[in-house]
């Protein structure tokens, strides 16, 4: 143990603690913009200094370990003044309209520059504007970015992609695409990861919002909107409610109080994604010969296309079973307009998503199974808030109304998808009903559930009939192709694979709200699994609405409707309208 004084408190800490973890031990939050545990740690913002005294250059606390009596000042005047001409300098070349970006009141560098006292900038401005494509799903405002090297670490280190780089060198030094390369024609997944680690507004989401406004407007359309399992972990939090205010009946009466005629829970077409994919994974097992193995979820635009850009030479091992979004979005312009008795074309189809890769998988050609854009709006979870913000609408007043009908019966099974291990674990329960011909306990697969080892699986085997079912399931795009590379190499053999390309599932998708510097998914994953022992019904197979729409309209999992609905091969992934 090393032994020092900060801010005039005692503090004992191993050694090799950094300045800025032993003064976290005792209470003392020391700014940074550029920190992230584990991730960046290289001192690239110089905000974080502190004075050491005897000692006459001032230090970074998230680089300098501790030493044995040290006597460290957080906030002395030359510690607080280099910092503030630090963070000058960053704003000198910042855009500085606060009120237009999309991070206002919840960004990092707009708390420091108030907690300083920054109102006047007395450096020249010298702010730098890079194209970029603003129809793409994420967007880049280089005029906003302060070279933090955030997006570039999480990118590089945790999802493995390599999208990001550094560019130029000394005062033009900023971050742009690696390879000299657009993002459209990267290896970019989407994920968002870059997004919900950025501490400013240098990325986000393209907002969609005003195609919601021109929707409402246009009253040839029928507005329908699915409300996807991981937003009502998160959704609530913006507007300070309890968890017993943040309910999902409050959620749908916000949803009606904007002005959509219908509100329909996605997790009904998990249920759906079940009854096709489970099916599809028995006939796997009956016909191991004709397949490739293992069998992976298709659930994650984020992953598929990460296996069609990185891997495709495992394309053929993906489930055809699209994901629960589209597969909403195909029967609403199916079997609900069928119902409604309205054309495909009158409905405006809206989805709520926790993903920014949503937005791009929408908009492939392989998803116009109706004839049309089977979702035409895809909205994230952060876009949701700013949208009820818009229409001045307070939740907490709200009374709670339920989901509408027919698409809005779901189970447990559904909820969990929004978690690492839920699309796994909601397969297996309705997987076992089919070849045992009875319920499995309702802890018989809880062990799928959660983060896995240190390369992020969670390997198991379970029995099903006279068959040993091998499965793993993981998180994180860094963690996937590790997984991948073991499988090609024959270093590992499993039947069933689950992937989630941002770490802990959905609920910690791109498209969720930010907390600068946590990681939340665990905590917003045992909300969906609190609301899964909840459910009457946790099984996909026992959901009345989905064993009606087989019995009224697909006829059975894997016909010649499902078929054409409900699946795609995704080798048109790559193919937009």
């Amino acid at each position: 143990m090393v032994n020092l004084t900060i801010d005039g408190q005692k503090v004992s800490v191993p050694q090799g603690t950094t300045i800025m973890q032993a003064a976290a031990t005792v209470g003392i939050d020391i700014p940074r913009l550029c920190y992230l545990k584990d991730i960046n740690e290289i001192s690239a913002c110089k905000v974080c200094v502190v004075e050491i005294q005897g000692q006459n250059r001032v230090v970074t606390a998230c680089t300098t370990p501790v030493q044995e009596d040290l006597v460290v000042y957080t906030n002395s005047p030359k510690a607080r003044s280099v910092r503030r001409t630090n963070v000058e300098l960053i704003l000198s070349q910042h855009d500085c309209l606060c009120a237009t970006c999309v991070r206002s009141g919840n960004c990092s560098l707009q708390k420091l520059a108030n907690d300083l006292g920054i109102y006047d900038i007395p450096y020249e401005r010298d702010v730098v504007d890079m194209p970029w494509n603003q129809d793409f799903p994420l967007i880049r405002d280089s005029k906003k970015c302060i070279k933090c090297m955030r997006c570039v670490q999480i990118c590089d280190k945790v999802q493995k992609l390599h999208i990001w780089d550094v560019q130029n060198t000394g005062s033009r030094t900023t971050v742009d695409v690696a390879g000299n390369v657009t993002i459209e024609d990267s290896d970019c997944s989407l994920c968002g990861q870059c997004i919900t680690h950025c501490p400013v507004g240098a990325l986000k989401e393209r907002n969609d919002v005003p195609k919601i406004y021109e929707a409402l407007a246009d009253t040839s359309k029928v507005t329908v909107v699915q409300v996807a399992p991981a937003v009502r972990t998160a959704w609530a939090e913006a507007f300070n409610l309890t968890p017993e205010q943040a309910t999902e009946g409050r959620l749908v009466a916000a949803l009606k109080r904007v002005g959509f005629d219908y509100v329909f829970d996605t997790c009904y077409a998990a249920d759906v994604t079940i009854m096709e994919e489970g099916t599809e994974l028995l006939e796997h097992l009956a016909n191991p010969q004709d397949h490739s193995w293992p069998m992976f979820t298709s659930c994650c635009p984020g992953w598929v296309s990460y296996v069609n850009k990185k891997y495709p030479y495992f394309v053929p091992n993906l489930s055809t079973t699209k994901s629960p979004q589209q597969i909403f979005g195909a029967l609403t312009k199916s079997f609900f307009a069928q119902q409604k008795g309205l054309k495909p074309k009158e409905i405006c189809s809206i989805s709520i998503m926790p993903c920014v890769s949503k937005k791009r998988e929408a908009a492939l050609f392989s998803m116009r199974s109706s004839g049309t854009h089977d979702v035409d709006i895809v909205l994230t979870t952060r876009e949701l808030i700013r949208l009820l913000r818009a229409e001045h609408i307070n939740p907490a007043y709200l009374d709670e109304q339920p989901f509408d009908n027919p698409l809005g019966q779901s189970t447990g099974a559904g909820v969990i998808f929004g978690a690492t291990g839920g699309v796994m674990e909601a397969a297996l329960r309705t997987a076992y009903k089919v070849v045992e011909g009875n319920e499995a306990p309702m802890d018989a697969f809880v062990d799928v559930r959660g983060e896995g080892d240190e390369a992020g699986r969670k390997v198991r085997t379970f029995k099903l009939g006279g068959t040993v079912l091998r499965t793993c399931t993981v998180s994180g795009l860094g963690n996937a192709g590790k997984l991948l590379e073991d499988l090609k190499a024959g270093r590992v053999q499993y039947d069933f694979v689950e992937v989630m390309a941002c770490p802990g599932g959905c609920v910690g998708g791109g498209g969720q709200p930010i907390h600068d510097g946590e990681e939340r998914a665990a905590e917003l994953g045992s909300k969906l699994y609190a609301l899964d022992s909840e459910r009457p019904l946790r099984q996909s197979h026992l959901n009345p609405d989905v064993q009606a729409l087989y019995k009224e309209f697909l006829e059975k999992p894997l016909g010649e409707k499902s078929e054409a609905l409900l699946h795609s091969d995704h080798v048109k992934e790559h193919n937009y309208q």
